[in-house]
């Protein structure tokens, strides 16, 4: 699953303590009234970017609490380097662009954009803007989270039930018998019954 980076510690919606932001300047040349309102509202502007090849590093480098870009209308190359950011080091995206048509808004939505803001960068509604776009970040980070969760949760449940099945049928036991053994082994050994389960399912070509 994706996830931050180790140390980063993603503020909250309401956390009033000053962001640390990269700018991304996709071709808009607005990026100095965003610096300049954002430095009045406190938050720190750790670089400014206008290569898109660069994005992911430069995030990686930098550690931004937010990333935004300024466009008039988000290229494909910056859309994949996006996207790819969203995968492997996701945070809170930010666009501003003067594109309204359907189309680019859904690739920025699929590239793991947080707020997609069209019609004029108006820079009394940076504060605004930023609020939304964590508060969407943190709910999709949770939805994938439990998703994930999810998924393991099944994938475990698999495994056991397979495991069970081996055991009852070369000891000729029950099925709550066998779920007693790979329980009691899991706690001798200090594993997830899951865990003793796939080890007695790798090892039963062995064993023949």
């Amino acid at each position: 699953m994706p996830r931050a980076a180790p140390g980063l510690a993603m503020p909250l919606a309401t956390d009033p303590r000053p962001l640390r932001i990269l700018l991304i300047d996709d071709g808009a040349r607005r990026v100095g009234l965003i610096r300049d309102e954002l430095v009045r509202q406190g938050h720190e502007v750790v670089g400014v970017v206008d290569l898109a090849r660069v994005i992911h590093d430069s995030v990686l480098q930098l550690r931004p609490d937010v990333v935004i870009v300024d466009s008039e209308s988000p290229t494909r190359d910056t859309l994949e380097h996006l996207a790819a950011l969203s995968s492997q080091s996701p945070r809170p995206v930010v666009v501003f662009t003067e594109d309204d048509r359907d189309d680019p808004m859904r690739q920025a939505m699929a590239a793991g954009v947080s707020a997609y803001v069209v019609a004029g960068l108006q820079p009394q509604r940076l504060a605004s803007v930023l609020r939304v776009a964590i508060a969407r970040f943190e709910q999709d980070r949770a939805l994938r989270e439990e998703l994930a969760r999810a998924r393991s949760e099944l994938s475990d449940r698999k495994v056991i039930d397979r495991a069970k099945g081996l055991l009852m049928k070369r000891q000729g036991i029950g099925e709550e018998a066998a779920y007693a053994l790979l329980r009691k082994s899991a706690m001798d050994r200090g594993l997830k019954i899951a865990e003793v389960a796939q080890r007695l399912l790798d090892l039963a070509p062995l064993l023949g």
